[in-house]
């Protein structure tokens, strides 16, 4: 390093001249450039290829002078960048964009070649990346759902827009969209410059973490570049690992986006949420979920019958015949599978994989009368397939997670609502979900006492005998005594009166200043001749040998003649 007033310099790690910091990236360009000209015919390709390929085409030769070449056509190159995939452009080969995807979807239609060719390209793109991976969208123009966050004219979408990317918290449920948000990010980020790199908190360490903001360090002094961190499922570090983040968010020297599908405010450390910005994304919409099954079916080249083309049920034919046949998909099983996703893109994306898959497995055809065609063969997938794919409808329930204490709390506001249809709807999505049922059973203990009281005594004995029964024969067997149960409460009377007096009493010992007052004498036990010298017990009267009712003070003389059933004035 030179003196502070000079700019300083840096050492090309290929030809080792020394160049000022500004030029180090467009430099070493040529360098790797003229070194990958000079490689024998056969040898195998350099990894940095791809990005080189990807420059604009009005970029200069190697070997050109420096002042010759525009700075904004030079790639960019980082010195400190480990492993391949972060550094690698959206042009890298077997990472397609959206366009070239759309591209690849429309050749089997547009190329007129055999049926045969494009059932073998349906079957190339089903293998090796999950669809959910392949079809993840690189712009934010093919971003599809969250409106809300996303739409025109918010103010996220103007900072992504203009590549001023503020530290944020992603929290939604699983596949919303969180992970291809950061996706979009990263390959904005890499065009304008900014080195983007990706951990995830379930396998990165603190060593890591540090590791990164090393050379995040290095970036920015050397050659002023801005570093943007990724940290999928960011609730999997604990709070001391959040605590790394801490100084190096508040300088910048890392612009953090962090990935969770649980509450940031339970998960998250205050400390490192007030330096960032919560954006809540939600499930997706039918609407949204169709539009993504479309664009998925596009890509497959597979056809869409509509209601109005009609199908034998029988299948026939065999697995080295179905080649020659195109492949269909009901209009409603698409329609099915964006309902059954329950918001869910990569759950209804892997179903049409799966599903499309099994088809192509047991290669039955199915004869057909397609309006627009006539008839014809083909393999079709229908709403029976996608269903037998699920299994069930997705059930988004963590038990412990948000939704937990959502569908907890809204079990007991529809008892205490006197609604019988509504309490039954969420104490099924919990035991559907996986709860267990003896937390369930608790709560309604709690519940007998807090709502009911004593408008009805028996609740009690209703929610406590409920929990016996879960406790001996375990589900799915005691689902229907927690229906029982639950259904008894919601009609039962509702009372508050014990609730409310307990919770005035426990405001009296909290407001109340000075030492506790002492216990009346007559109250106090006197179990010994001292006590009973001292006064213990002096003057008590015991209430059954008197047929009237007794005059005697029970409270302190302070509080003597207070009501905890009457409403405190607040």
């Amino acid at each position: 390093m030179e003196g502070a007033e000079e700019e300083p310099l840096v050492q090309c790690p290929v030809c080792q001249r020394e160049l000022p910091a500004a030029h180090i990236n467009s430099h070493l360009d040529r360098c790797l450039e003229a070194e990958e000209g000079e490689a024998e015919p056969g040898s195998s390709p350099s990894c940095k290829r791809p990005r080189l390929a990807a420059a604009p085409p009005g970029s200069q030769a190697a070997g050109e002078p420096e002042e010759a070449r525009p700075a904004a056509a030079s790639p960019v190159f980082s010195l400190f960048h480990k492993g391949r995939g972060a550094g690698q452009s959206p042009g890298v080969p077997g990472r397609r964009s959206g366009a070239g995807r759309e591209e690849a979807a429309a050749k089997p239609e547009d190329g007129g070649s055999a049926a045969a060719g494009s059932r073998a390209s349906l079957a190339r793109k089903l293998e090796g990346k999950p669809l959910a991976e392949q079809l993840r969208p690189d712009t934010l123009g093919d971003y599809v759902g969250q409106e809300r966050v996303l739409g025109a004219q918010t103010l996220l979408r103007s900072l992504l827009e203009s590549h001023e990317i503020p530290s944020l918290i992603l929290w939604g449920p699983p596949g919303c969209g969180k992970t291809t948000l950061a996706h979009i990010i990263a390959n904005s980020s890499k065009k304008n410059g900014t080195r983007f790199v990706t951990l995830s908190a379930t396998s990165a360490k603190t060593n890591d973490v540090r590791d990164v903001i090393s050379q995040a360090q290095s970036e920015k002094r050397l050659f002023k570049r801005k570093t943007i961190l990724f940290i999928d499922e960011i609730h999997r570090f604990n709070k001391s690992q959040q605590d790394t983040f801490l100084p190096h968010v508040e300088c910048g020297t890392v612009t953090l986006i962090g990935a969770t599908t649980e509450n940031p405010s339970f998960q998250v450390n205050a400390a490192l949420l007030s330096r960032c910005r919560v954006i809540v994304l939600e499930k997706l919409s039918v609407e949204a979920m169709e539009a993504i099954l479309m664009r998925a079916v596009r890509f497959l080249g597979v056809q869409v019958l509509d209601q109005s083309d009609q199908h034998s049920s029988s299948a026939t034919g065999s697995s080295s015949e179905s080649l020659e046949f195109p492949v269909f998909i009901e209009e409603k099983a698409l329609n099915t599978l964006a309902y059954l996703c329950d918001g869910d893109a990569r759950t209804g994306l892997n179903g049409l994989q799966l599903a499309v898959q099994a088809r192509l497995a047991a290669g039955k055809t199915t004869p057909l009368n397609i309006t627009k065609g006539g008839s014809a063969d083909g393999i079709v997938i229908t709403e029976e397939h996608v269903k037998e794919g699920l299994q069930r409808s997705h059930i988004l329930y963590d038990r412990a997670g948000e939704e937990h204490y959502n569908c907890i709390s809204a079990l007991h506001k529809s008892m205490r609502g006197s609604d019988e249809n509504a309490s039954l709807y969420w104490l099924a999505r919990m035991l559907e979900g996986g709860e267990d049922p003896l937390y369930v059973a608790r709560r309604l203990v709690r519940f007998a006492s807090e709502d009911i009281g004593l408008a009805d005594p028996l609740a009690l004995t209703q929610a406590v005998a409920a929990y016996q029964g879960c406790h001996f024969i375990g589900m799915p067997e005691c689902e229907v005594i927690l229906a029982q149960c639950v259904v008894y409460f919601a009609r039962a009377p509702k009372s508050i009166e014990v609730y409310r007096a307990y919770n005035n009493v426990k405001e009296c010992l909290r407001m109340h200043t000075g030492p506790l007052p002492p216990v009346p004498l007559h109250l106090r036990n006197a179990p010994t001749r001292l006590m009973k010298n001292l006064g213990y017990g002096k003057g008590y009267k015991y209430n059954p040998m008197y047929k009237e009712p007794v005059d005697q003070d029970y409270l302190p003389e302070e509080l003597k003649g207070t009501d905890f059933f009457k409403e405190r004035k607040t």
